[in-house]
C-alpha cells in the first residue's frame, strides 16, 4: 500500500496539514503542530509561510 501526502480531512484545525503530515509519519497530529509552532516563533515566522505554501500544494484527502 502506497503512502501518499494529503490534507487530513480527519485531524483537522486550520487547513489539515499538520494532521495529514502525523497521519503520513504515523505520528499524533498535536505533536506536529506543537513542533510547527515552535519552530515559527525560533524561525521569525518562516513557519507561517510554509504552512500556507502547504496548504496550497498539498492535495485534499
Amino acid at each position: 500500500m502506497e503512502k501518499h501526502l494529503r490534507k487530513s480531512a480527519v485531524n483537522k484545525m486550520i487547513c489539515g496539514v499538520c494532521g495529514g503530515i502525523g497521519e503520513y509519519f504515523n505520528i499524533d497530529p498535536t505533536v506536529i503542530r506543537l513542533i510547527w509552532v515552535i519552530l515559527t516563533i525560533c524561525g521569525v515566522g518562516s513557519g507561517l509561510l510554509v504552512y500556507i505554501i502547504a496548504a496550497i500544494i498539498m492535495p485534499e484527502n
